[in-house]
């Protein structure tokens, strides 16, 4: 049974929401309206159509709206990633229905990444996951058996179809002079970050400053080869070797004194950012690359600017099939195709739109002008994958509730 959840539709254009679906008479109409909260107070009503799920024999109500051509499934995602898939279902949802004539719902829910990994462990029936990163996925397995072992190997890219990386936004004109992640530390630096223990972004944000300062005090070149020194899309960093070493002495006290800095932690990154654009808090955001562009570009914030820190980390979403929920309502086949279609040229272009860095080399070839070129590292060349940096840093006990403790 799903849980109650807000959750943004792609719904009918009868209503106020946007459809991802088109008629069985196979009249396709896009609804360009404001897109509209969900809250699923019933499994009926976060199915679609009045649904509920089957009965134990793998069909569910997949299996009986199929039949009737058409299908609605869930993709549970994290917060800055909203108006990307509302873009895309509405793509995927007209390649599916001309492929196969079964038109298809997109139900999307968002949140921290963290947060939403627990929410679908927790019973929040998700056919698909599109998270902030690869160890929330992986948590579905680990914890909740729902997804098989292998799931990275799935798809290319190990299963992240497009990246980011995190940069800082400030106010008009910078006027606390923030060029890099030492600034970010300085006293009279107001800093806004999500909270590390439900936000990905903010691990990401975190890990960028620790590697940066890693390989400011001796880290050597956590990159390789000059990382990932792009513009665009691709991956063109130097080897997959362990890179880890440095002061850990200097970089822990930078994270410490960023952390000093930060007055209040939100849950995820869109809250973030609705606290300093919009309740004009802090000095500085750190953010997605994607979410500020959205911000300073895409809503014309002329009171905002981009820094682009010279190093940062290669931030990598990866998604998934929800392996028991997809054969329990029949609905493995759709979703492998809607992930399929991250991938495609007009999947990468979409991505591209909404300022994610897209894999595929024709598409960022288009689009290199469009990001910034910085040296990026990796979790796995720098923390040594997700697993050991998520025990480090962010598990009960470790050393983000030290710093942040120590400097609260």
């Amino acid at each position: 049974m799903r849980k109650t959840t807000a959750m943004r539709r792609t719904a009918v254009s009868t209503t106020a929401m946007r459809r991802t679906a088109v008629s069985t008479t196979a009249k396709w109409k896009t609804a360009v309206v404001a897109a509209a909260l969900l809250v699923c107070a019933t499994a009926a009503g976060c199915k679609g159509g009045g649904q509920g799920d089957g009965d134990g024999g793998g069909k569910g109500i997949a299996g009986s709206t199929a039949a009737r051509g058409s299908v609605t499934i869930l993709n549970v995602s994290y917060d800055p990633t909203r108006e990307f898939y509302e873009e895309f279902n509405r793509a995927f949802a007209k390649h599916y229905l001309e492929e196969t004539g079964i038109a298809v719902t997109v139900e999307q829910s968002h949140g921290g990444s963290g947060k939403q990994a627990r929410a679908v462990i927790d019973g929040l029936e998700a056919d698909v996951v599109t998270l902030a990163l690869s160890y929330d996925v992986d948590a579905l397995r680990v914890k909740g058996a729902l997804i098989a072992p292998g799931w990275q190997e799935e798809l290319p890219q190990n299963s992240a179809p497009y990246t980011s990386t995190i940069v800082f936004v400030v106010r008009k004109g910078n006027p606390k002079g923030i060029k890099d992640w030492d600034d970010l530390a300085k006293p009279g630096v107001s800093v806004i970050t999500p909270n590390p223990k439900t936000s990905g972004g903010a691990r990401w944000n975190y890990l960028a400053a620790w590697g940066s300062a890693l390989r400011k005090h001796g880290g050597g070149n956590p990159g390789g080869n000059g990382a990932d020194n792009r513009g665009g899309g691709g991956d063109n960093r130097g080897g997959d070797g362990d890179n880890r070493g440095g002061d850990e002495t200097a970089a822990r006290a930078l994270v410490e004194g960023i952390f000093k800095n930060v007055p209040v932690l939100d849950s995820g990154a869109r809250g973030s950012a609705t606290t300093f654009a919009e309740r004009g808090l802090g000095d500085v955001l750190l953010a997605w690359e994607n979410e500020a562009l959205l911000l300073v570009k895409d809503q014309s914030r002329s009171d905002l600017e981009i820094v682009v820190p010279p190093v940062s980390i290669l931030a990598e979403p990866t998604v998934a099939i929800v392996d028991k929920v997809v054969d329990k309502r029949g609905t493995r086949d759709v979703v492998k195709a809607y992930l399929d279609h991250l991938y495609t040229e007009e999947g990468q272009e979409i991505a591209a739109k909404h300022h994610y860095r897209p894999r595929l080399d024709s598409v960022a070839k288009r689009h290199a002008g469009h990001f910034s070129p910085l040296s990026l590292f990796t979790v796995d060349e720098v923390f040594g994958g997700w697993d050991k940096a998520q025990a480090t840093h962010f598990d009960d006990g470790a050393e983000f509730d030290r710093l942040y403790g120590a400097g609260k």
